[in-house]
Parts: C-alpha cells; structure tokens; sequence
C-alpha cells in the first residue's frame, strides 16, 4: 500500500484542475481593456408610471410599464399627449427598467439638435428583475404582457396626426428573445413591430439550460421564426453582441443562424461597429456611449419625412442599419446618394502621373483637384488604394467618364465606397471593376488651421497578399509562422490560412521598424473574419511591437471558401515582422467559453463512475473506498466517450435514425452541438477530464468540510455512539417525508429539496463525528496503539480522508467490533459518495429557489416548478437512504444490478445532459431509487 498510486493521482488531477483554472481565468480576466465612454443624464431621469387596465395588472401584479423623461420633456408628457415615435425597451435577465436612460437621455439631446422635428418616446418594462436565463417559467408570462405593453402604447397615439401603427423594440439579454418571442403568440399582430434591435441576447440556445421551460421556449420561439418567416417578412432585426468582453452570453450566441441569409436581419459584434470598435460587457452594452450614439443615429435615419414615423420600408431599414454597423463611408446616410458631381473648374487641378502620391494639407485656402489617368496604370496594376485622414462627412474622391486633357467637370462621388476606420477614410477600388473610368480624382477642400494627409497608391493585389498558415494546436506556443513585409506600400492582406475552428487561438505579434519622424500616421490592424461581422481592430503607434488575439465567435461554415485576413493598413518605408503562435490558454479559454456550461454533466458522470465503483468493491470484497480514491480508480474516459461518439456516428445513418427515433429517444446533444458547430474534435475527453478533476478536488473539499463541522459538532454536544440497525421508515420520518412532501407541492420543490439536503448532511455529520469517537476510544485500547498509530500515518499520504483510519482502526478490534464498525464505515462511505452528487442536484436547482424567494411577496407557490417532480421522488427516496446501512444493501438480490447501473447512467447524462441541464438530476435519482430497493429487497 505504498503512497505513489495516490501521489500520483493527486498531481494528474492537481494538473487538469490548474487547465481548467487557466481557460476559467482566460474567460473572465483575460480581455481588452473597456474603451467603451460612459453616458451621462444632463438633466434628473424621471420613469413615469403608465397606468395599466385593472385587467392587466391584476394579471401581471409584478410588472409595470414606464415612460422616460427628462426635465421639461418629462414635464410635458406628464399628461401622456404623446407626439413621437414610440421605442419599447426590454430589460433581461435580473436587469432593470431604468436602463433605457442611456437610450432616451441621448435620444432626448439629438431631438433637441434638431428643434424636436422628430423625436422618439422611450417606454420601459419593469420585470421586477426576475432571473428569466436561469428559471424559464416566467418567459411566457413576460410575452404575454409585452403584448398587452404595445397595445396599450399604440393607443396613447390613437388621436394624433401622424399616429404610429408600430413600436420599435429593444432589448438587452432576455428582453430580446422575449421580443421575439412576441411572433409566437396567438392574438398578436406582425405588424405592431417593424424593427427589433437586440443587445447581447442568446438567440440560439440558452446559456445554462437549467429547466424544461426554458428550453421549451427556446424551441418554440427559433422554430417559429424558421417554420412561419412570413410572420417577419416586415421585421427588421439587429443583433449586436458584445464580443469577449461579455463572459455571460458568448457572442456565438446571439447569431441568428437561419436569418442571417434573410435580407432583414443583421448581426454583429460591437467590436465591428464603426465608430465603437470595441467589445462590452453584458451590462455595459446598455450604455457604452459609442454603440448607444450608433444607435440613436440609426433610430433617426430610419424615420420617414412623410409618416414622421420609422420607415415601413425594408430595404431602407436594412440599408440604414448597414451603413451605420457594418461599414460606414464617413458619409451622411441618403437612401439614393446622387453618385454624379459636378465639379468646380475654376479650382485648381493637377495631373498626376506617379504611382504613388501623398500630398500634406495646411491652411489650404483655395480647394484643389487632383487627377490620376487610369489608361496607363491599368495595364500595370489591378487596384488603387487611397486613405485620407480628415475624418469629415464630406465626398473627397470621384471617378469621372470623359475628361479633358486638364480637368474633369463631372464626376461619379466615390466617397460612398470608402470605409471609416479609427484614424483614416479608405477606399479600395478594382480597376477592372470601373471600367468606363477615364480618371481618378481626388478632392482637397480649403481649410484653416487643420491639417491632414492624403495618399494614393496603384497596386498588383497579388504583391499585397501573403499567406501566412497557422500553426497546429497541439503546438502549444512552441513554435510559430513568420513572415517579414519590407513594406513599400499603404496596405497589406495577410491571409490566415486553416483558421476557422472555434477552438483554434493564436496571438499574432506585429513588429514594426520604421525612422521615426514628426507626424507619423498611426498603424491600423483589421482581424477581418469574412463569414461573420466580427471584426477587431487595434490601432499602434510607428514603430512598435503589437500583440492581438485572435479566436472565432463563430466558426467557418462547411459552404464557405473564405479566409481570414489580417489587414495591415501600413506606413511607406517600415518593416513589418508578423509572428503568430498557438495561444494555448486561450484554447482553454475557448473550451471554457463554449462548454463551461455544461460541465457539471460531466461531474456527475465521473460521480457515478465512482459511486457504481464503491457498490462493486462493497459486493466483491465486502468493504468500499473512499469517494476519492474510489473516482481516480473508477473515472475513465474510456468508459463513457467511446459510446457517445460510436452511437453519434451510427445517427448518420438513417436506419440507425429511425430505430432510434421508434424507441422515442431524444436526440443526442453531441449531434446539437455538431448542428451548432460546436463539436470539435476530443472536446468530450478534454471535458470528462475536466469533470474529473473537479470532483477530485470537490471531494477533497468536501471531506476536509466535513471532518471541520463534525469536530465543531462534537465541541457542541455529547456523541450518541454508534448507530444501531434501525429500520428504514418510522411514523416520524413518515411524516417528515409527508411534511417535505407538502412544501414541495405548497411553495417550491427546490425548497424541499435544500431541506432534505441539509437533513442528510447534518446526519452524515453526526454519523461522522460518533464514528471518529469510535476510532479514539479503540486508539486508547493498549494492545492496539501501536498499530492504530501505524495506521494513523497511512491515511494522512493514502486518502486525504479520514474514514480510511477508521477502517483500519476497526480492522485491530474484536470481531464483533470489527463487524459493526466496518458496516457503519462503508455506510458512511456511500453517504459521503451520495451527499456529493446531492450537492449537484442542489447547485441545478438553485436558480428556481432564488427565482421563488424573490417573488415571495406576489405569489408563495412558484408556478410554474420545473423542481417540484424531482423534489417528490427526492424526498421519499432520500427519506429512507439517509437511515440505510450497507449491511442490507450487500445481501440483496438487486445489489449486482445497483452496482452495474452507474455505468450506463454516466454515458446516458454525458449523452443527453450537456445542452439540457435538467435531465442531469434524473440519472442521479434513477441510481439512488434502485439503492433504495437494494434496501428493501
């Protein structure tokens, strides 16, 4: 019994607990820096209470509907005579009404600008900040009183001139698939929303699927919007989702898969929003000023001069929101620009024949032209590059079809093919694209004290496109790709090739060489992801040494031929050294980031290993192991991923499919992550490893907890001793299961189920504390001391747990003892074994319980309980497995099928547990229920 096996376990789990610390800490720590400008309210915020019908508020007690104001605004719409544009938002889970004030405060100043020609009323919700991510049987109840919210508002307008027929809509988090969720119900109309704008919202799939309901909803609302897309035909939607900052809702999740190939929806990350470029938090993209002013812009290009409401357009809309979240030309939005210009002759013009040009604006005080012939540069380059940094509205650069030998008098403004980036316009354009172009002009304004360049470049693509591969996963950081760009030019395409997988992270290191000089343009460096408007962008001072991440949202769909690119938007006359190296904690971030959440599955599986491993030992050998060493010999992967893998590939066939399908099995969630392209290879090892890991040192944790409270409870009280064989059910523990029974049914089954939970540990507790009494009373027996202390040093380097020197303590007593003492100690074994997978069982239905608190004072019984089930069947089972020994169990006749149950059930919650949370518990309590017949039978 020598010390290295479990050593050696302890370092192997000490190891696989340290990765999952590290993508834990990738997740939560590791992320840009916040660059988001808070909002300010000029004048006091007021929220005035609209007054619902008895019939609404009777119905939804807990809700409450708003309007926001400020100052004399506020003061005017006291009487409700309403003018505007009404814009609903919806807070998400645990948020607050009151978050619509960035909205309408900035809203509120851009009417203002403009003399209150248009303005927009901002109503709010109040969902009493219920926990709607976490308990799911609320998500209708809140559906249907937005419902009743939008007809309510509708009516406020009803004697207006320009009454609105609609309400724009937003929501942060939950608020927007409640929105979406609007689409489903019976009585509403499409047609009282046009436009939908959602903020960090999980469109695709709960973030922890923790109840029936919510996964119901889910299924409900994305399959309507699939089956029935004639319903939003007229809606609009945006979803902008937050980027790596936003640890709660990943931003893969706020994809709409199916729409995004429909032309009225949109999504993006806030890191790809012009003018914000950067990434929020779930709290702060409420109001991070830069994404709130993106927003607002877009609110009053969208109005419609003749309505005096939001376009019913949708061409328009989509245009609108394209312009000012995908690529904004640094250009007022016009729906139909005029793209022929005339052009001032009397300025001066200027031909210039060089490829390369680059001209320094001071106090110009007259306008220039100047003009680049295309007929010979065609014939040597495919494209022309210009970037200018004066970042107004205003058109700079034209094409123009006929000119003269000196100027051009009319001229197609190719100012709306620019795009905008933090410190330059720029445009691309192919020659072979235009090619009834004579000329390229660009245009210099008069200006007094600002000062600017512009430069124009004719390229080859093929010279500016390198390939750069990425490096294999499995490289750790040890080795990189490099590629120098001696640079000669303004941009530079570095494609990243094989990037596309969401489990692939690099850091990619730009070293830039440059003489530095007075007046230097900043470098920017676009990570351009073109299957997905995810797009981050670094700007770095000349020279320098850049570090940027780079890890997908979303992973490049099995269609598409594209590649990532890393643009380089360059100084003349620099060196640039690209490096890039597998970051292997960020790999484990993104493990952590796309399945975090369904870890606790994958300890309950390895839980079960080592529960149907102690059942085993106990039949075989009449004795069981501790909890601990019972998992390292008991948790392999090769006992449960094989199965899972081998019967995934099998539903790839359709006779394998359809027998699946005649034994009404749910389908496997492997094939929903695959479906999600979320399933990589080994992702079910790497988890069951880090399952494993967790419950190791859980049981760690849990046996030094318990060894702590049972010595605090024997400094409180006298031991009763040991425990004699009583029987399984008494009056008193009848009524008790009975009473727990009632509370379930009355208030919440996560109620009843933390207080039977609590019941059995404070009997494993006391159990504990009169066995250890046991222990010292045999160590004061002389003939025994000697070897009691021997095996008092065993158990501090075997187990790390303390019921190992009870056995061994009880193995030196009389037989009578012996026997007696060893039944108590296996008992308490799988008491501990049992506590630990409660205490899983209690974490899952947490959510419910604080969900039921909260609410208290509207309603004592939560309704509806996605617990109450599993609490009934926990509280008899638990009633008469507390009060078990593993004498009865050991000569049953159900005992080998108790202790071969585990088994399956490991693979069956890995199997159909990870994107359905709640069916975790229910594989638990199959094997407790069977252990209970063990003791009857």
């Amino acid at each position: 019994m020598g010390r290295g096996p479990g050593v050696a376990a302890a370092l192997f789990y000490g190891a696989v607990a340290a990765l999952v610390l590290l993508g834990v800490r990738d997740v939560l720590f590791l992320y840009e820096e916040n660059r988001c400008s808070m909002t300010y309210m000029y004048e006091y915020p007021e929220y005035l209470k609209i007054k619902l019908p008895k019939r609404i508020s009777r119905r939804f007690p807990a809700y409450e509907l708003y309007l926001y104001g400020e100052g004399n605004y506020a003061e005017e719409n006291k009487n409700l005579i309403l003018t505007g544009i009404p814009v609903l938002f919806l807070p998400g889970n645990a948020g607050s009404y009151k978050q619509v004030r960035s909205l309408g405060s900035i809203a509120l100043r851009k009417a203002e600008d403009i003399d209150f020609k248009y303005h927009f009323n901002f109503f709010t919700v109040n969902f009493n900040e219920e926990l709607v991510a976490l308990y799911g049987g609320s998500l209708q109840r809140q559906t249907r009183f937005v419902h009743e919210c939008i007809k309510v508002i509708l009516k406020l307008y009803k004697d207006q001139e320009f009454a609105p027929t609609s309400v724009a809509i937003v929501g942060h988090s939950m608020g927007g698939l409640v929105a979406r969720a609007l689409l489903t119900l019976k009585n509403f109309k499409p047609e009282f929303i046009n436009l939908l704008i959602t903020q960090a919202t999980p469109h695709v799939a709960p973030v922890m699927p923790l109840d029936k309901y919510l996964t119901d909803f889910y299924t409900a609302v994305n399959n309507h919007w699939i089956l029935k897309a004639q319903d939003v035909r007229n809606l609009t939607t945006l979803s902008v989702a937050g980027g790596f900052r936003d640890y709660q809702v990943r931003s893969g999740l706020a994809f709409l898969p199916r729409l995004s190939q429909h032309s009225r929806a949109l999504f993006v990350v806030s890191s790809a929003v012009p003018r914000t470029w950067a990434s929020t938090d779930h709290l702060s993209i409420v109001w991070c000023k830069e994404l709130i002013l993106a927003t607002i812009r877009a609110f009053f290009d969208l109005i419609d001069e003749t309505t005096k409401q939001i376009t019913e357009d949708p061409k328009k809309r989509m245009l609108v929101l394209n312009h000012h979240f995908v690529r904004h030309p640094a250009k007022f939005f016009e729906e139909d620009p005029e793209t022929l210009t005339e052009l001032k002759g009397t300025l001066f013009w200027m031909k210039i024949k060089s490829s390369k040009w680059t001209y320094t604006v001071y106090n110009e005080s007259d306008g220039k032209y100047f003009m680049f012939p295309l007929s010979n540069h065609r014939k040597t380059y495919s494209h022309v590059h210009c970037q200018n940094s004066m970042l107004d509205t205003s058109s700079w650069i034209y094409g123009c079809l006929n000119s003269s030998s000196s100027m051009c008098l009319e001229g197609f403004d190719l100012s709306w093919k620019a795009e905008l980036l933090p410190t330059v316009k720029v445009v691309t354009l192919k020659l072979q694209e235009y090619p009834s172009l004579s000329d390229l002009v660009v245009y210099v304004p008069a200006i007094n004290g600002n000062k600017f360049t512009l430069d124009c470049e004719f390229f080859k693509e093929d010279s500016r496109t390198v390939q750069l591969p990425v490096t294999h996963l499995f490289s750790f950081g040890l080795s990189s790709s490099k590629i120098v760009l001696n640079s000669t030019g303004l941009i530079y395409n570095v494609q990243l090739q094989h990037f596309g997988q969401i489990y692939q992270a690099f850091k990619i290191y730009i070293e830039s060489h440059c003489q530095p000089h007075k007046g230097r343009k900043m470098n920017v460096y676009r990570l351009h992801v073109p299957w997905s408007h995810e797009d981050s962008i670094t700007v770095s001072k000349v020279p320098s040494f850049t570090e940027i991440s780079a890890k997908l949202h979303i992973a490049q769909p099995e269609n598409d031929s594209t590649v990532a690119v890393l643009n380089i938007y360059s100084s003349l006359d620099c060196q640039y050294e690209v490096t890039i190296k597998t970051s292997f904690s960020q790999v484990l971030g993104q493990v952590i980031r796309f399945h975090g959440g369904s870890l606790p599955v994958y300890v309950i599986s390895n839980m079960l290993l080592a529960y149907g491993g102690q059942l085993s030992a106990l039949i075989s050998t009449g004795h069981c192991s501790d909890f601990v060493p019972a998992l390292a010999r008991a948790a392999k992967p090769y006992k449960v991923d094989p199965f899972v893998n081998v019967v995934k590939f099998l539903l790839g066939f359709n006779w394998f499919k359809d027998i699946w399908n005649v034994l009404f099995l749910p389908e496997l969630d492997a094939v929903l992550l695959n479906k999600q392209d979320m399933w990589f290879p080994l992702v079910s090892l790497i988890l069951f490893l880090f399952g494993t890991g967790i419950a190791y040192w859980g049981g760690i944790l849990f046996s030094s907890s318990l060894r702590l409270l049972s010595s605090l409870w024997l400094s409180l009280t006298r031991p009763s001793g040991l425990p004699k064989n009583s029987k399984l059910m008494t009056p008193r523990r009848a009524f008790m299961a009975i009473l727990l029974v009632f509370v379930s049914c009355t208030t919440c089954g996560a109620f009843a189920i933390l207080i039977i939970y609590l019941h059995y540990m404070f009997k494993v507790i006391k159990l504990h504390s009169n066995v250890r009494i046991e222990q010292n009373v045999l160590n004061m027996d002389p003939k025994h001391s000697k070897e009691t202390s021997d095996n008092s040093n065993k158990e501090t380097v075997k187990n790390c747990d303390s019921t190992e020197t009870i056995t061994e303590a009880a193995a030196a007593a009389s037989p009578t003892t012996n026997t007696a003492i060893d039944n108590v100690v296996n008992s308490l074994k799988i008491h501990i074994t049992i506590i630990n997978l409660l205490t899983w069982i209690v974490l899952l239905s947490l959510p419910s319980l604080i969900y039921w608190f909260k609410n208290l004072r509207y309603n004592i019984r939560l309704d509806p309980d996605p617990c109450r089930t599993m609490a009934i069947i926990l509280v008899s089972t638990l009633g008469i497995l507390m009060n078990s020994s593993t004498t009865k169990v050991k000569s049953s006749k159900l005992s080998k099928i108790a202790a071969q149950l585990p088994l399956p059930l490991s693979v069956a919650v890995v199997a159909f547990g990870p994107m359905h949370l709640y069916r975790a518990p229910y594989f638990v309590i199959c094997s407790l229920l069977l252990h209970v017949l063990c003791c009857i039978v």
